[in-house]
Formats: C-alpha cells, sequence, structure tokens
C-alpha cells in the first residue's frame, strides 16, 4: 500500500463539483502527513476542461477514466471505474465529497476494495499510530463523534460541503489515462432520461449562498421576493418543510431532516420559526442569518444575526441594498 490520497473529482457535463475541489485541501494536508502524493481521479467522457480545473488544485497527479458509457453517472459502473482507480494507485486514504453522487459511490467502493467507511466526516488526522482519525456528527449535529479508520487495509472517508476551502496551486499535475473495464453486473441498470426540474436556478446542496423562505410567506407569489434577493446574491432559494407542505415551493428545495442537509458559507432564514428537523438541515451554515417577527422563535438561537422584523419589509430592503451596492438602479 502506497502513501498516496486518492480523491474523487466528481463532475458533471465536464465541470467539476465545488466540494470535490474542496476535499482537495484536507487531503494534502494528510498526504504531508503519510509523506505521499495527492491524486485525484476523475471519471466521465471528455474530461478535458474538468481535468483543467483539478489541475489547478494543486494535486500532483491525475488519473481520468473517460468512456462513453460513462457520461451519465452509473452507480455499478462507476463503482468498477473508481475501484480500478483505487487498485492502480493502491492509495491509504480515499476521499470523495458528500454528495448525493459521493455517498451512493463510496459504500459501494468499499465494499468492492474491503475498505473501512466513515461518512459525511468535517474533520481528518493521522493519529500517532499512523491511523486515519475523522470526526463526524452524530444526532442532528448536536454531538460528534470520533471515529478511527484502521492502518492495514484502504480507509474511505466522504468529506461534507463546506467544511474546506478550495486550494490554489501551480497546475502541474501529471495526467494519466486509464482505460475503462466493465465487470460483471454493471449493466444491470440503465439510464433511458435525465429529467432536469430545478432549471436555472442552483441546487441548495451546491450553493454558497441560501436564502429560504418559510410559511410565513403564506402563498408561493410572495416566494418571488426571496428569489429577487437570492437572485442579487447569487445563492440558491431554499423552504422549509412547512412551506414545501403547503405548496409554495416544491419539495426538491426542502431543507431539513425530512428535506436535504446544507452546509453554506450564509443561509438567510426568512419567516422560519426554527422548528428542529429544520434546524438539523442547516446548522452546519458558517454564517446565520434570522428574519422573523416572533423574538422568541427557535431559530434565533442558532442565527449568528438576527432581524426581529416583518420579512414583507426587511427582504425587499436589503435587496435593494445589495443591487445598489453591485451598481444596479
Amino acid at each position: 500500500m502506497s502513501n498516496d490520497v486518492l480523491v474523487f473529482a466528481e463532475q458533471r457535463d465536464d465541470r467539476v463539483h465545488p466540494a470535490a475541489l474542496q476535499t482537495v485541501t484536507p487531503a494534502r494536508a494528510l498526504a504531508e502527513k503519510t509523506g505521499g502524493q495527492v491524486v485525484a481521479c476523475l471519471i466521465g467522457d471528455g474530461l478535458q476542461a474538468a481535468a483543467e480545473t483539478v489541475a489547478q488544485t494543486g494535486v500532483d497527479r491525475i488519473i481520468t477514466i473517460s468512456d462513453p458509457v460513462l457520461a451519465s453517472y452509473s452507480a455499478t459502473r462507476y463503482r468498477t471505474a473508481l475501484a480500478a482507480a483505487i487498485a492502480k494507485i493502491d492509495p491509504r486514504i480515499v476521499l470523495l465529497s458528500a454528495t448525493f453522487m459521493g455517498r451512493d459511490l463510496a459504500p459501494r467502493v468499499a465494499i468492492r476494495v474491503g475498505a473501512a467507511l466513515a461518512t459525511d466526516v468535517v474533520a481528518l488526522e493521522i493519529n500517532a499510530g499512523g491511523a486515519l482519525d475523522v470526526r463526524r456528527p452524530v444526532y442532528n449535529g448536536k454531538a460528534f463523534c470520533h471515529v478511527t479508520l484502521p492502518k492495514g487495509r484502504p480507509a474511505i472517508a466522504s468529506v461534507r460541503a463546506n467544511t474546506f476551502p478550495v486550494p490554489k496551486g501551480e497546475g502541474g499535475a501529471t495526467r494519466e489515462p486509464l482505460a475503462f473495464e466493465a465487470a460483471a453486473g454493471d449493466d444491470r441498470m440503465e439510464t433511458t432520461e435525465i429529467a432536469r426540474t430545478s432549471g436555472e436556478v442552483k441546487d441548495v446542496t451546491e450553493a454558497d449562498i441560501i436564502v429560504s423562505g418559510g410559511r410565513s410567506l403564506k402563498n408561493e407569489e410572495n416566494f418571488k421576493i426571496i428569489y429577487d434577493l437570492a437572485r442579487e446574491l447569487d445563492a440558491a432559494v431554499g423552504a422549509s418543510r412547512a412551506a414545501c407542505d403547503a405548496g409554495y415551493q416544491p419539495h426538491t428545495r426542502q431543507v431539513g431532516l425530512t428535506g436535504k442537509t446544507v452546509t453554506p458559507k450564509l443561509y438567510i432564514a426568512c419567516g422560519i420559526s426554527g422548528a428542529i428537523q429544520h434546524l438539523a438541515g442547516m446548522r452546519g451554515s458558517k454564517t446565520i442569518v434570522a428574519i422573523n417577527t416572533d423574538r422568541e422563535a427557535p431559530i434565533f438561537k442558532v442565527a449568528d444575526y438576527g432581524i426581529a422584523q416583518d420579512l414583507f419589509k426587511v427582504v425587499p430592503a436589503l435587496t435593494e441594498e445589495i443591487r445598489k451596492l453591485h451598481g444596479g438602479p
């Protein structure tokens, strides 16, 4: 087993997921402790632009597995491809981002290569014995547990998005193609259609900034003020479960325990009281701003900044001020 750290650089349509780039930061810190290199693995079709993007993070090597059958994500084919990269590099540690793809792929690969696995981690280090120690949130983020992955076999960990910054490097990574060889059973599932439902609006799991609305918006039409603010901030639009259940927004935008867990750099909660299930999905945000007329709302207990005012006055005013900063009318 080598001392290298392998990073799965998730991409779609030759564009690397931001969370995958962030994962290079802990990979570099671990590689400095193990004395190995940081190797990125790209899986898909084409991959020229994606490889160039990954190279700018300062990785040492890039393994590209390009084939037309890998153009769209397939759990079985990507498992086979990543397992092949692991067999080639024989890394000590493998890191993925804890996106939908990463969460689906990591356990499949761990079983295939006989690796230890920890998911949704927020801290990683090499302990005195040379094993990988990770920290991951439990009980809806109310506590953390420490997990030690044994040194004698590969250690796989998926890293929570927006936990680490994207590094910058010189872009001199060597690039090595690896042919894809399908394994038995890889064709059991076929993608017949890909339906994109989010349009041009960012998905809440991929955004650095999220503006969320609650039931206090009263109807779908009033969500326009949320979209206006999100547009000025280049943000995603989220919603509470109550707002989604009421039909104000689709459930694809729901943030919370029964929706999507998010960790943006900035989370603005508008008219959201802060039910336990909602807090569980966004309490990991770097900075939280709450706008609510109820001064006793639970959301204020986790907020870094609170505005106890009517959201229908505050949100448009905030949008207007940001527009002025951008040089708008």
